[in-house]
């Protein structure tokens, strides 16, 4: 059982970067998927999460309105727009069963994380 995310890169300050997070080993269409971050000295905060049918969407404050997320069977993206330099960190996907939750305990399977650079 995988998550693959990939798409991180460096970037600046505005600019826009499309994470993707495959799974494999295992059907996750009926998991809720979300995406969670980790800024260096920090600990890992809650991004977004989606439902398993994709209907319903969550996000943390700090990037409403500049990211979003989908999905299409068993991968997730996640959309970043104007990015800015706090957006800097690792970004982790993970699944869960239960839809709507954000904490790092909710969710039972993480991918490798990818790193995200915004420079000013």
């Amino acid at each position: 059982v995988q998550l693959q995310a990939s798409g991180g890169g460096l970037v600046q300050a505005g600019g826009s970067l499309r994470l993707s997070c495959a799974a494999s080993g295992r059907t996750f269409s009926n998991y809720a998927m979300a995406w969670f971050r980790q800024a260096p000295g920090k600990e890992r905060e809650f991004v977004t999460t989606i439902t398993w049918g994709g209907s319903s969407t969550l996000f943390a404050d700090s990037v409403k309105g500049r990211f979003t997320i989908s999905r299409n069977k068993d991968t997730v993206y996640l959309q970043m727009n104007s990015l800015k330099p706090e957006d800097t960190a690792v970004y982790y996907c993970a699944a869960g069963l239960q839809s709507g939750k954000t904490r790092i305990s909710d969710y039972d399977y993480w991918g490798q994380g990818t790193q995200v650079t915004v420079s000013s």
